[in-house]
């Protein structure tokens, strides 16, 4: 459904779209095809009229697992991909926040990096009990330039937010729920997602997307203030000594 690569599933349930980030045997790592399919993703399920909610999820044990180390050093390589996905990277961020179809993130393992900021983004989050978030991006030498700073100020109190963007730390689902981060922690986070969805699909449809807009208008604002600064750092960054030592590390045959 709407022309996605195979790494993103959407499925329709009558006015409810079932989006799951899908590649399970790499724990849902965020490559080429996952990146462009997540800045194509967000126009469309807004210009799909019969859409009213949407859940978005990860397949196998991982939300999602962040930048996958390949693509990390591809980036680092070739100048033209990396422009794409820095303009990508916006696409990413300023489609979700301006999206007009509410999104229910069901976190059913760790949310990590890109996969974090997704949380970040959506409107409303469960998560599972051994679940975590985490944005290591500086820890790898990366700005972390795309959702989890750019919005956790506005979840959460600016002290907590640098905390776990400087240091990369795992925000474990509790501690995530306590800080504003999350809803609810639960059992099965996509099937109370999909409560949510069905409850919302109950309420007057004007209604609910004017205010999520209300709501977003605050969200795009602050995060229009950083964004530009944030990629166009991100982009030197993927070009410094230290990424590139941290890729030969975590590249590195295990022994």
């Amino acid at each position: 459904m709407y022309d996605m690569p195979e790494e993103i599933d959407v499925r329709a349930e009558g006015p409810l779209r079932i989006i799951t980030l899908n590649r399970p045997d790499a724990l849902n790592a965020v490559d080429d095809n996952l990146h462009t399919g997540l800045a194509w993703l967000w126009p469309r399920l807004s210009e799909d009229r019969e859409a009213r909610v949407a859940v978005l999820t990860g397949a196998g044990r991982a939300f999602s697992a962040g930048g996958d180390f390949g693509y990390l050093e591809q980036l680092s390589k070739d100048a033209d991909l990396r422009a794409k996905t820095i303009a990508h990277g916006r696409d990413i961020v300023l489609g979700m926040a301006r999206c007009r179809v509410p999104v229910i993130a069901a976190v059913n393992g760790p949310a990590v990096g890109l996969g974090c900021s997704l949380v970040a983004l959506s409107d409303m989050v469960y998560i599972a009990e051994k679940a975590y978030l985490a944005d290591p991006h500086v820890q790898v030498g990366l700005v972390a330039a795309d959702g989890g700073p750019l919005t956790w100020p506005l979840h959460t109190s600016l002290l907590l937010a640098k905390e776990y963007a400087l240091t990369g730390d795992r925000i474990p689902a509790e501690r995530a729920r306590e800080m504003g981060l999350a809803n609810h922690v639960v059992d099965d986070p996509v099937a109370q997602a999909r409560a949510c969805a069905e409850r919302m699909l109950k309420l007057p449809r004007q209604a609910v997307e004017a205010t999520k807009r209300i709501l977003n208008i605050q969200l795009e604002r602050a995060v229009l203030a950083t964004l530009d600064f944030a990629l166009t750092a991100e982009d030197l960054t993927f070009q410094s000594d230290d990424l590139k030592a941290n890729l030969e590390r975590l590249n590195a045959p295990k022994k």
